[in-house]
């Protein structure tokens, strides 16, 4: 059976852009190394329900499975872009979810 998607979605506000921008230009490569695709984000998400409304910035991006998502986190030249990112924003959450696997 192969492996179900996992997804990351990131919420967090840019607080200093020319930090953020180090970050974004050696974001796209990494990603693409462990299998990643990105779908989109969006600086003025809509909450349509619950109490705590989110700020900033939400991304969306797909591993082939969580296996290649915990890979693309814990490789060391993500981390070390990561300070880029971690100087240049307040992260409200980096989540990982567990898509479906494939139906037969």
């Amino acid at each position: 059976m192969a492996d179900a998607p996992a997804y990351i979605v990131a919420n967090f506000i840019v607080h200093d852009a020319a930090e953020y921008r180090q970050y974004e230009k050696g974001f796209f490569p990494i990603l693409k190394r462990h299998g990643g695709s990105f779908f989109t984000y969006d600086d003025n998400p809509d909450t349509l329900e619950g109490s705590e409304p989110r700020e900033g910035r939400v991304v969306l991006f797909q591993f082939p499975s969580e296996a290649a998502a915990r890979a693309w986190y814990a490789d060391p030249d993500y981390q070390a872009l990561s300070e880029f990112r971690r100087a240049g924003t307040e992260l409200k959450f980096l989540t990982l979810l567990h898509g479906l696997p494939p139906r037969a």
